[in-house]
């Protein structure tokens, strides 16, 4: 009797270990949530006082919190396909939401062509799992694609898209989260056997804003009661799939990653916005400050991922697809933007010292005009593409980008905006062209009287939303139908870049100087040298003209003749610190009667310095 006893307890043990070894040699699961518009302090964990968080934050104490993780982009689409890809939205050539906002009057740059869904050279997440034996579901929001280009289509065995917007009901709130979550769990139990790919992206809390009633009476001292109320629904959601993972026995054999696709919506935008406020951060949804960029991100990996930890490592969205190839097992990317973070995860070891790139060719709802930006180590520097104008800000000592350091930090704004200058030339970022029906007026109202990216602190949304109305009204009714692409009313006069490539150069040392770090006018160092440019004028009208030029500390002063039609407009030039810091110089206007071709001339009339100036362009705009 005995004997058979301990036979039984030794064929036991041996079965045991033989599950643990196969476990052990079993790729993880990976349960990838994406949340749809949070903002980085939306989360309890992340310091929000007003909208509890219990499920995310017993998450984030089980495994690693996130101070310093960004979106690829500040709007939907370019994130998700970073995240599926491991490729950058600029070389994707998906830099904006599908299918993007139409060109309108009011803006001064037309935006480029993108692609209307995620490319088919670009290969998926799923498809690349595929091959190592995963079965992929895509439960919740897609956004990369329609017939030809769904989850199906790239890899995932399982699509279920839900819906964005719902009746709340015993069973269901606002935003189909409780439907996504019942397909999630059903997905995990079915696959229990196998290695599994679950990419679960809820609508929640994009807008339109809706959630139960019960619930928003309950969170009516909340910034915004119904969204602290669609965050409580959220974080149940996220809970129900974790606690299934776990009754599974699942945990210790599945990564887990919550995170968002961009920043919190700041500004009034569809009833019962603006959804949230992204404090000490700047702006928030649609902005490359850091509101807009910047993303909660939890991981957990039960007995592989250190518990209670808060990572400030800088990582970004395009990170992913190399890194849960490498955790699987499979096949690394032949490219990738990215970098993988196994060793951070793991063992706590950052990966090496880089920058992080954005590349953002749009105008956005929210208010924000096309810019890139580059965070090297503490530092950040915006490109504003509209004026070729660059800020500078020390995150470490400013993370609410409120004191621009450009001005003393010239050689470093010259070293950054060479390497975001090199970076779109490797990666092969779409420009932008001046807009022809470009209304100035237009511009000014929206653009120059109100920055959305420095909204006043209100105590609630309804309160914010009252100051933000006027501004909403006008740009709801200059934004044309993005399907349609109509380009709307009120066309203006338009708009000219002459860009110093384009030049035509007279003289003997003046040349285009054409490294990533120069793409300027430069060596300007005998006066008589000059340069031309014959182009078209799009409409009668009155133009200001905008010239962007740098020159390095005591070659200031020199006097500079724009001729074009007949007038002179003279600039005395600036010191900027470094020849290769630009900043934006409006020089007065000038008229012309009707549209056709036109040449302008810049010429120096004196040179007391050791070079006139470096110049980048000359701009033509509209006058307001």
């Amino acid at each position: 009797m005995l004997h058979r006893l301990l036979l039984s307890l030794a064929i036991a043990v041996t079965l045991i270990a033989n599950v643990h070894a196969q476990d052990a040699k079993r790729p993880p699961n990976i349960v990838f949530i994406l949340a749809d518009d949070l903002g980085v302090n939306d989360l309890s964990c992340y310091g929000r006082k007003d909208q509890p968080t219990p499920n995310l934050d017993k998450l984030a104490k089980q495994g690693q919190r996130f101070t310093s993780a960004y979106a690829a982009a500040s709007v939907c689409s370019p994130t998700r396909a970073s995240i599926l890809t491991g490729q950058s939205p600029a070389r994707l050539k998906l830099t904006t939401f599908l299918p993007g906002r139409g060109d309108a009057p009011s803006q001064l740059l037309l935006h480029p062509t993108i692609n209307q869904q995620l490319p088919m050279n670009a290969r998926s997440l799923a498809e690349l799992l595929r091959a190592v034996g995963y079965r992929s579901a895509c439960i919740g929001k897609w956004h990369l694609g329609g017939k030809g280009a769904l989850p199906t289509d790239r890899g995932f065995d399982l699509y279920h898209p839900g819906k964005a917007f719902t009746e709340p009901s015993d069973s269901e709130a606002g935003k189909g989260e409780y439907d996504l979550t019942r397909q999630a769990e059903k997905f995990i139990d079915d696959n229990k056997a196998k290695p599994f790919f679950l990419y679960m992206c809820h609508n929640n809390p994009h807008v339109i804003l809706n959630a139960k009633k019960e619930l928003i009476e309950k969170h009516k001292n909340a910034f915004n009661p119904v969204y602290a109320a669609m965050i409580e629904t959220l974080d149940d959601c996220v809970g129900r799939v974790v606690r299934k993972i776990d009754d599974a026995g699942l945990g210790e054999n599945t990564i887990i990653i919550f995170v968002s696709d961009n920043g919190g919506l700041h500004v009034l935008e569809t009833p019962r916005t603006p959804a949230t406020y992204n404090r000490p951060f700047r702006a928030g949804k649609g902005y490359l400050y850091e509101g807009g960029v910047r993303v909660p991100l939890i991981v957990r990996w039960t007995g592989r991922i250190k518990a209670g930890e808060t990572v400030d490592v800088p990582v970004i969205s395009t990170d992913w697809t190399p890194t849960l190839l490498a955790l699987a097992g499979a096949k690394a990317l032949p490219m990738s933007d990215g970098v993988n973070l196994s060793n951070l995860l793991l063992e706590g070891r950052a990966p090496p010292a880089r920058a992080l790139y954005w590349h953002q060719p749009h105008y956005m709802n929210q208010g924000s005009r096309p810019s890139g930006a580059i965070r090297e180590g503490s530092w950040k520097m915006i490109e504003h593409y509209e004026s070729g104008a660059c800020e500078l800000y020390d995150l470490a000592k400013d993370v609410g980008e409120t004191t621009d350091l450009a001005a003393i930090q010239p050689a470093r704004i010259a070293d950054m905006r060479g390497k975001l200058e090199k970076w779109r030339r490797d990666v092969g970022a779409q420009g932008n062209s001046a807009n022809p029906n470009f209304n100035g007026k237009l511009w000014k109202t929206l653009y120059r009287d109100i920055d959305t990216s420095r909204l006043p602190e209100a105590d609630t949304a309804e309160i914010l939303a009252g100051k933000l109305e006027g501004w909403r009204t006008l740009m709801n009714q200059v934004t044309p139908n993005a399907k349609k692409k109509t380009p709307g009313k009120d066309g203006g006069a338009g708009a000219v870049i002459l860009h110093a490539k384009d030049a035509k150069v007279h003289g003997s040392k003046l040349r285009y100087e054409s490294p990533p770090n120069k793409d300027t006018l430069g060596f300007w160092v005998q006066k008589d040298d000059w340069a031309e440019w014959t182009f078209n004028v799009p409409n009668a009208g009155t133009f200001e003209v905008e010239v962007l030029q740098a020159c390095s500390k005591g070659s200031g002063g020199a006097l500079v003749e724009f001729a074009v039609n007949g007038k002179a407009l003279t600039l005395k030039v600036e010191e900027t610190g470094h020849f290769q810091r630009f900043i934006p110089r409006m020089i007065g206007t000038v008229t012309f009667d009707a549209a056709g071709m036109q040449t302008l001339t810049v010429r120096a009339k004196t040179k007391p310095g050791v070079a006139v100036m470096d110049l980048r362009r000359v701009t033509l705009k509209a006058a307001p």
